[in-house]
This record gives structure tokens, C-alpha cells and sequence, in this order.
């Protein structure tokens, strides 16, 4: 069945007259709707008086006030227009009815008034396909909710169901993080994990662990790479799967495809999908269209894995500050919008290099990062620690449990393999070194 379509040119008038007498109503289409959007001179006049007025009141203007902004003969002939074309509009409006409809006169009159920029831009040679698409996103992704929200005193009840029932989460496969996260990554999304470390610590090695952790547990896991190819991460995957190294894996093929087969075979539900982009050219807008593919083509994603934020291009922002922050707050919207956690990556900045657990003030080129994550750790290695195959990690905000705290990781170069820092790893990773130290000495 076709949808019926909307009369805009009558339905101008509801806009206005709602415009003038509910408060809530104007408030909700103010940030969306443009005088230009009407047809009708008087409306697109009399509608930039009550903008201009609310923005400053916070409150619709009555009729006098009206009247006193009226400051022109035109003025005055428009706003007595405005009030005959509306007189005769029945009242009584369902309101469900009425947030939906202003809701699609919104995006008609959106998509359509972008459309003419869009193609004045382009014809003037300026074509900028990521920009271009956020713009139809902003568009279609207008929304006037009109649900009032959580009502804790009179729907407490409901509070006590949620709290009877534990929040599904998605083991690190490591338990330090796990216990700091209260179980693990949420496994319905609604939040993004961030690792934040110097160059070359190892991020994205951490990132491609916890790829293979999450993939280990039967789980659909999408790794989005913005500065490594997708065989590079394949390599670096494959020797964290199978135990071989890294620089061995061309040389024993035979029994890396024996250890990936069984893999398979003992694992009927992982999947794990690596996917390059060059950096600073996705937006999170692309990002979102190519998870769509995936999941149209039946592949439910479980979890996406970002390597690495910072890399991700967004269309809004003047500098790296606001073009960060908007970047992080656009990609944790995704986890909304698929039900699926995001675990990313930043840069520290030079205050944060050789620090011992360094905090938030280190992060790198957007602290407005920082504001939009719900959990971000630090990863770092003090003198000494590489070559003991140490890597540490320590919290620097957590929402979702004790927001300090340190440990210790074993790393192995060799297959890129983190692993929790138990005390025998460690001590004979020590050994190791000492004996090599004392060879070297002997020599």
C-alpha cells in the first residue's frame, strides 16, 4: 500500500498555529524547521519573529508581543495574514498524529531545500561526497519524540525489574577488564570503550585481542581498519589464533591452515570480518551504510572494532578538537543504532608519553573525546617493560564500575598475543631476559 501523501502547503498552517500556542511544540521543531521551508510569504516572516523571540525567552511570544516586532507596514499586513489563515484550523489535533506529520513535513521540506544547496554547491565545483551525504543524513534522521522519558517515582518498578535481571555483557577475555566493566562490553551497545596509549605501544594490538577474545565466544565481530591493510591484520589475527608466528606464517602454511580449519570447525558461529578504509575519508554516516550491507547480507554484528578513532573523517568541525569529538559521538551513536558495542583507540599527547598511568588530561587532540566515551583505559609501558613482554593498562574513566586501578599484561611479540599478567607469566618472561642478559655477559 502506497503512503498517503502530505498536503505541505496546508499543513504550513498547522506548523504556525502550533508555532504560536504550544510552547512544548515549538520547542521540539524549533532546532529543525527553517522559515524557508514555508511557501507562504507571511509565514516565513512571522515564523522568524517567533524563533527569534523563543531563542532568547524560552517561551512563545502572545500577540502584543508579536505586534511589537512588527516594525513595518509589511510586517503588520503579514502577521494579520498569518492570523486569518490559521483561524478556521479544527483545534482539536490528535497529537500522535500531529508529531508524525510535522515529523515528515520536517524531512520533505529538508531533503528538498538540500537537494537545491547541494546541486548550487556541485555546480559551483565544490563537491564533497562525504559532506553531501551527512547532510541527507541530518535530514532523514530528524526526530520529535514525544516520550517524556522515565518517570522514577511513579515507574520505580520498573527500575527494580532491570536490576532482577543481568545487563548480557561480552567477556574482554581478560578478567581485570572484565571485573572493572561489571561483567564485560554491553552486549546490547549504547556505549563506547576507548584504549588510549603512545605511538607504537601497542593499541592496535590490544584492539586485535580483544577482536579475537570476542570472536572466540561464538560472537560476530567487525574490525574496521583506517591505517593497516586488511591482509597486514589478517597475519597479526592468524598468529593470535593459532600460536604460530607471525614472520613464521608464510613458511608453515600447511599448518596454519590445519589450526585455522579446526578453528572453524570447533567455532561454527565466530566470524570475523576485517575491513579497510584509507583514513580521515569514512564518516560515521558511511560507516553505518556499510554495517547496514552487512547486516542485510544476515551477518548480525556483535560487537565493532575500530582501529582507530582519530582516523575516522567527520564533516562538522573547524579543528581537530571539534572534528574528534564530533567523530566519537557520531560513531557511539552507531552502537544505538546496531546494538552493538564499539571499542576504538586514541592517541596520548606528548605529556603522556613514558608517563606511569597517565590520565585524561593526556588524551590526545580532542579531550571532547573524553566527554563522549564510557570507558576509556590507558596503555602503557614504563622502563624495562618490553623487554619483560609486559604491557600495562589502567583506567581512566569507567561508567560502568571503579573508575581507578592498574594491571599488568604478558605480550607475546612473536604472535602479538596479550594475555593476563599472572605472576608465573611474568616471572618467566623475567627469566627469560635474565638468562639472555647472562649468556650475552658470558659471550
Amino acid at each position: 500500500m502506497s503512503r498517503q501523501a502530505l498536503d505541505l502547503d496546508y499543513f504550513e498552517k498547522v506548523v504556525v498555529y502550533k508555532s504560536l500556542t504550544d510552547e512544548r511544540y515549538l520547542a521540539s521543531v524549533i532546532d529543525h524547521v527553517e522559515p524557508r521551508f514555508f511557501t507562504d510569504k507571511s509565514f516565513k516572516s512571522i515564523f522568524s519573529i517567533i524563533t527569534s523571540f523563543f531563542q532568547k525567552r524560552f517561551t512563545v511570544p502572545n500577540k502584543t508581543e508579536i505586534l511589537s516586532f512588527c516594525n513595518t507596514p509589511e510586517l503588520k499586513q503579514d502577521f494579520k495574514s498569518v492570523i486569518g489563515k490559521i483561524k478556521d484550523i479544527d483545534k482539536n489535533l490528535n497529537n500522535d498524529e500531529l508529531y508524525n506529520n510535522t515529523e515528515r513535513f520536517l524531512k520533505e521540506k529538508s531533503v528538498f531545500h538540500t537537494m537545491t544547496d547541494v546541486a548550487t554547491e556541485c555546480s559551483k565545483g565544490n563537491i564533497d561526497p562525504a559532506s553531501i551525504y551527512d547532510k541527507f543524513e541530518r535530514c532523514c534522521g530528524i526526530n520529535l519524540s514525544v516520550d517524556t522519558g522515565f518517570d522514577m517515582f511513579r515507574n520505580y518498578s520498573l527500575l527494580l525489574d532491570e536490576l532482577r535481571v543481568d545487563e548480557p555483557t561480552i567477556s574482554t577475555g581478560y578478567q581485570w577488564l572484565d571485573n572493572k566493566l561489571d561483567g564485560g562490553f554491553l552486549q546490547n551497545g549504547r556505549s563506547i570503550y576507548i584504549f588510549a596509549g603512545e605511538t607504537n605501544v601497542g593499541k592496535s594490538i590490544v584492539l586485535g585481542n580483544l577482536a579475537c577474545n570476542i570472536a572466540k565466544q561464538g560472537k560476530t565481530v567487525l574490525l574496521v581498519s583506517l591505517e593497516m591493510s586488511e591482509m597486514v591484520y589478517a597475519k597479526r589475527l592468524a598468529g593470535n589464533l593459532t600460536g604460530i608466528e607471525i614472520n613464521s606464517l608464510r613458511h608453515e602454511i600447511p599448518r596454519l591452515e590445519d589450526r585455522l580449519q579446526s578453528f572453524v570447525t570447533n567455532n561454527p558461529t565466530s566470524r570475523l570480518l576485517i575491513k579497510e578504509f584509507p583514513p580521515s575519508t569514512i564518516t560515521a554516516a558511511q560507516l553505518g551504510a556499510f554495517i547496514k550491507k552487512i547486516e542485510q547480507n544476515g551477518n548480525k554484528l556483535d560487537a565493532i572494532v575500530l582501529d582507530y578513532i582519530n582516523l575516522m573523517h567527520s564533516s562538522i568541525g573547524q579543528n581537530s578538537y571539534e572534528r574528534v569529538k564530533y567523530a566519537t559521538e557520531q560513531v557511539r551513536a552507531l552502537s544505538y543504532q546496531y546494538n552493538c558495542p564499539v571499542i576504538t583507540a586514541t592517541q596520548l599527547n606528548r605529556s603522556g608519553y613514558d608517563e606511569a598511568d597517565p590520565g585524561l588530561d593526556t588524551i590526545g587532540e580532542s579531550i571532547g573525546l573524553a566527554m563522549g566515551a564510557d570507558a576509556i583505559f590507558s596503555v602503557y609501558q614504563q622502563e624495562g617493560d618490553k623487554d619483560l613482554d609486559i604491557l600495562r593498562m589502567g583506567v581512566m574513566k569507567n561508567r560502568f564500575g571503579p573508575n581507578h586501578g592498574n594491571s599488568e599484561f604478558s605480550i607475546h611479540y612473536p604472535t602479538l598475543t596479550i594475555t593476563d599478567g599472572e605472576s608465573g607469566n611474568i616471572e618467566n618472561a623475567t627469566n627469560d631476559v635474565l638468562s639472555a642478559m647472562e649468556l650475552k655477559a658470558n659471550s
